[in-house]
C-alpha cells in the first residue's frame, strides 16, 4: 500500500480524523508550551527583537523614512509612538498552528515539508503586515488600534493561514487536484 493510499484510507476513517485532531492538539500545545518555557531566553529575543521588531523597523523606514523607526529590543520605537512586541505578538502561535496542521495532514510527506517551506515565510510576512498595520493604527487612532489588536488582526491572520492550509490540503490530499507522482 502506497503512502498516498494509506493517507486516503486514514482520511476516510472516522478514527483517522479523531487521531489527527488529537495529535494536532497535542503538537500545537507542545510547541506553544515549549516556546513559552523559553520566555525571556535567547530564542524569544531572536524571534521578537531581531526577526519581528528589526524587520518591522526596516519596513516602516522603507514606507515612511520620515518616521525614523528603530528596533530597541522588543520595542518598535519612533517619535509620535511605537509598539511593544510581546510574546504572542510575534506570530508564533499561528506558525505553530500551521506546523501542527501540516504534520497531521493526510498528504504525502514531501507535500507537508514543501507546505512548511512555503507556509512559514507566509506566516512571517503576514505577521509583519499585521505589525505594520498596528504600528500605523496606534500612531493615528488608538481606538482603531485596540479593535485591530484585540480582535480583527489575530482573526484575519488565522483565517489567511487557515485558507492557505486548506488550499494546500485540497491540492495535495488524496482525491485533490495534485499530479500523482
Amino acid at each position: 500500500m502506497t503512502e498516498q493510499d494509506k493517507a486516503s484510507r486514514a482520511s476516510t476513517m472516522p478514527h483517522g480524523w479523531a487521531w489527527r485532531i488529537a495529535f494536532f492538539l497535542a503538537l500545537f500545545l507542545a510547541l506553544q508550551s515549549g516556546y513559552g518555557s523559553m520566555r525571556g531566553g535567547a530564542l524569544e529575543r531572536a524571534v521578537i527583537d531581531i526577526a519581528t521588531v528589526s524587520t518591522a523597523a526596516v519596513l516602516v523606514n522603507t514606507l515612511s523614512p520620515e518616521i525614523g523607526a528603530r528596533g530597541v529590543g522588543p520595542r518598535l520605537a519612533a517619535e509620535g509612538g511605537g509598539l511593544n512586541i510581546l510574546n504572542g505578538c510575534e506570530g508564533t502561535d499561528v506558525l505553530f498552528l500551521l506546523v501542527a496542521a501540516m504534520l497531521v495532514a493526510p498528504i504525502a510527506w514531501r507535500w507537508r515539508v514543501l507546505g512548511l517551506l512555503v507556509g512559514l515565510p507566509l506566516v512571517f510576512a503576514l505577521n509583519q503586515v499585521r505589525v505594520l498595520v498596528l504600528f500605523y493604527a496606534f500612531r493615528s487612532d488608538r481606538e482603531l488600534f485596540e479593535l485591530l489588536h484585540g480582535a480583527v488582526a489575530p482573526l484575519v491572520l488565522v483565517l489567511l493561514v487557515g485558507t492557505f492550509f486548506m488550499l494546500w490540503l485540497g491540492r495535495f490530499a488524496p482525491g485533490g487536484t495534485a499530479v500523482k507522482a
